[in-house]
């Protein structure tokens, strides 16, 4: 008789994971230079030095947390099952018009900024509002693909990297502030 083969536990590959939220990002239209556009818009003000490199670099880093990962996948698996209409009627209805009082694109968007505090917090309903750049595409419901978590997973991740920036800037400042008491000091 042959023996039953033994169940191979669950293993989740976190690179598989990270390399399918880029490539659906990419297969949604949406690049990391979009996102990280959002995230000069948002924080140059702040910082007149603040390189795109560095707003790409930040984006990147988002990107590369787990629980973003999952938002993002999750948020276009949900874009694309509205668009192949295959989800029960009434969610199937809000959904395919990013009905206003529907919110649960927001609470993924949500799940998101909480990784990065108020601030992401705060930067996410300034873009979620204004709909600057590629969110404004997003928006466009004439262009036909169903963006309803897309374009506040995209507002997301740039809201973060932007608090992410704000918040490494201020641990720099710091640095540079004890040196020069350190320095005084010193002397």
């Amino acid at each position: 008789m042959e023996q039953p083969k033994a169940k191979v536990p669950y293993s989740l590959n976190s690179k598989k994971v990270a390399d399918a939220t880029k490539e659906w990002l990419h297969k949604r239209g949406v690049t990391t230079l979009e996102i990280a556009e959002l995230v000069m818009l948002l924080q140059q003000k702040y910082y007149p030095n603040l390189t795109m490199e560095e707003c790409i670099h930040n984006v990147e880093q988002v990107l590369s947390k787990r629980e973003v990962q999952n938002a993002v996948l999750t948020g276009i698996q949900l874009d694309i099952l509205a668009e192949q209409q295959l989800l029960i009627p009434e969610l199937q209805d809000m959904i395919s018009h990013d009905e206003g009082l529907y919110g649960v694109d927001e609470i993924l968007a949500f799940s998101i900024v909480n990784v990065y505090g108020s601030i992401g917090f705060t930067n996410y309903g300034y873009v979620d509002k204004l709909k600057p750049g590629v969110l404004d595409r997003l928006n466009d419901k004439s262009l036909g693909p169903c963006n309803t978590f897309l374009d506040d997973i995209v507002g997301a991740v740039a809201a973060s990297a932007s608090s992410r920036i704000a918040h490494r800037k201020q641990a720099e400042r710091e640095i540079e502030i004890e040196e020069e008491v350190t320095d005084k000091d010193n002397q």
